[in-house]
């Protein structure tokens, strides 16, 4: 049998044991699974076997979580998205992630997925709340000729936009057509990109010591204070810079190559500014299944929800209370809310290759915009 025989038997295999049983969980929560959805799964297990074929690792192998390539699949299916798209969709990477089994840490190796920008767009076309197309995007650049639309009352003047193609492009226009024949212009800048370099340099500080503790779960009440301040210089430092910061070597350590390297910076800034755009535009997905797995793609939701449980009833808060004088029904339940910890505990990718570290960093970061979740239907500038 041949090398390209053997590979589709194997594959066909593959499709075989994950299908009926994503199809099935689709069924069982009120999802119908379409020809597209299909295709993308199947798109999918191509792309994650590719991965799996350069790492030589098998689809047997002991330490491959497969639980964890069931549930990627089911969100690819429930959000269609497609993985063979260009630009492409969606993304897969492999890693090594920690967990807790039977009571011990365990290294297991994980199909991590990521949505990319286009893939936000796909996910707006489909799922936007009253939205009847997402037209293509204007990219703006520091030469064009720009005009903001304006109100008088009700009435909306739309913005003038003449390209010229020279400079950078400084913000980004989603015209939107609503079911109503409306057209809404949500617009995101360039300068307002540095909230998401702040967000992402605080991501990567979050377990940074500068060597006066040995790690941060460690580390003394002053000890933390000394790192809190070290850390707000930092930040202080990129907010008084602004994007100019990423040229700043004192500051490249903290920040990924994907933001600093000629050949990606610019478009990892258009992409910030896509997303920053895309992502606050409310969203009805019809199914309480499809909302958790769209969620559960946030990165910056996951990682928020990630270091509250991490920290949770770790510090002492000195607090005096009036204490009621029957209190023998009182408990201490904080040993109880220590059982909370996340399943996994630590992650490191596999020998990323240079496609992979670039991508890896379009995952979303801990950013300020996760608290900004008011939903507006009127234009979003």
């Amino acid at each position: 049998m041949s090398n390209n025989q053997q590979f589709s038997t194997a594959l066909t295999k593959v499709n075989d044991t994950f299908f009926p049983m994503i199809e099935s969980q689709l069924t069982g929560n009120g999802i119908r699974m379409d020809d597209y959805a299909k295709q993308c799964v199947l798109n999918s297990l191509s792309a994650i076997n590719n991965i799996l074929t350069v790492k030589g690792i098998t689809w047997n192998h002991p330490d491959l979580d497969k639980s964890n390539i069931t549930e990627n699949l089911l969100t690819i299916a429930s959000l269609k998205l497609n993985p063979a798209a260009n630009p492409r969709e969606v993304y897969f990477q492999l890693r090594n992630v920690k967990i807790k089994r039977d009571g011990k840490d365990v290294w297991v190796k994980q199909i991590e997925m990521g949505i990319e920008g286009d893939g936000n767009d796909a996910i707006l076309s489909r799922f936007g709340r009253n939205i009847k197309e997402v037209k293509q995007f204007w990219m703006v650049r520091e030469g064009d000729e720009f005009e903001y639309p304006y109100f008088n009352g009700l009435e909306m003047t739309p913005p003038k936009w003449r390209p010229t193609g020279k400079g950078e492009v400084i913000r980004i226009v989603y015209p939107i057509e609503k079911l109503d024949g409306n057209v809404d212009f949500h617009i995101a800048e360039r300068d307002d990109v540095i909230k998401n370099l702040i967000a992402h340099v605080k991501n990567n500080l979050m377990n940074e010591t500068f060597g006066i503790a040995k790690d941060r779960y460690n580390a003394t009440a002053k000890q933390k204070e000394e790192i809190d301040k070290k850390k707000k210089e930092i930040i202080d430092k990129i907010k008084e810079k602004g994007l100019a910061a990423l040229d700043d070597t004192g500051l490249e350590q903290y920040i990924s190559p994907a933001w600093k390297d000629p050949q990606s910076r610019e478009s990892m800034i258009i992409r910030k500014m896509r997303n920053n755009i895309v992502k606050r535009i409310p969203k009805d997905f019809g199914n309480a299944f499809v909302q958790m797995t769209y969620e559960n793609t946030d990165e910056s939701i996951q990682r928020v929800r990630k270091e509250i449980r991490d920290n949770a009833n770790q510090e002492i808060i000195d607090v005096q209370i009036e204490q009621p004088e029957n209190n023998e029904n009182e408990t201490n339940h904080s040993d109880e809310n220590q059982k909370d910890a996340p399943v996994i505990i630590d992650a490191e990718p596999i020998e990323e290759s240079n496609d992979e570290k670039e991508f890896n960093d379009n995952q979303e970061e801990l950013n300020l915009f996760v608290n900004e979740t008011t939903e507006t239907n009127g234009p979003g500038f």
